[in-house]
């Protein structure tokens, strides 16, 4: 009969490892759903961009520099092979956007198109999303990394080779205030 403590005890561990593993498999998928999702609204944004960058042409022929950093931006983005690419390119698009919308300001029949002005408010509503899906990420990859470092989800994290994950964070361009020079 004493045999049967040690095996309960034996079952208890396996049974919580086992509870760890499948919790730290549920938060690393949340992660990766919740940077889906930020995809998804980064690819709106770029199906927008072409047309808004087309709509503003029409107004300011000689702001060719703008839009052709807007579309380096955009294709920067496109190109990338990593999180940590796809978020610093990220920051450099947002950064574009904001001063192409910063050049609108000179143009005020532009402002007035029907057009340029659903196209505006379909990004602002994109970014928007993007930046609840940001917040949402963060939250996720947080709750991930805390069960990744703490005690004893650790030793099982570490057991089955469970990585942090990275935040999406704003990068050094984006904390700078936007310059428009005409």
């Amino acid at each position: 009969m004493w045999w049967i403590i040690p095996i309960v005890f034996i079952i208890i561990i396996v049974i919580y490892i086992i509870g760890i593993y499948n919790k730290l498999i549920v938060l690393r998928n949340r992660v990766k759903d919740q940077w889906a999702q930020i995809d998804v609204q980064l690819k709106r944004r770029f199906d927008l961009i072409p047309n808004l960058v087309n709509t503003i042409k029409g107004y300011a022929k000689h702001e060719s520099e703008t839009f052709e950093n807007v579309i380096k931006a955009r294709n920067t983005f496109l190109s990338a092979s990593s999180k940590e690419e796809e978020i610093e390119a990220n920051g450099e698009l947002t950064n574009a956007i904001s001063k192409l919308f910063a050049l609108t300001e000179s143009y005020p029949d532009l402002k007035a198109n029907q057009n340029f002005l659903d196209l505006q408010a379909d990004l602002k509503d994109t970014e928007n999303k993007i930046a609840a899906a940001r917040q949402f990420y963060n939250d996720t990859v947080l709750n991930y990394n805390n069960r990744v470092e703490l005690f004893p989800s650790n030793l099982i994290a570490g057991l089955f080779h469970f990585k942090k994950e990275s935040f999406f964070e704003v990068n050094k361009q984006e904390r700078e205030n936007v310059k428009v020079e005409f």
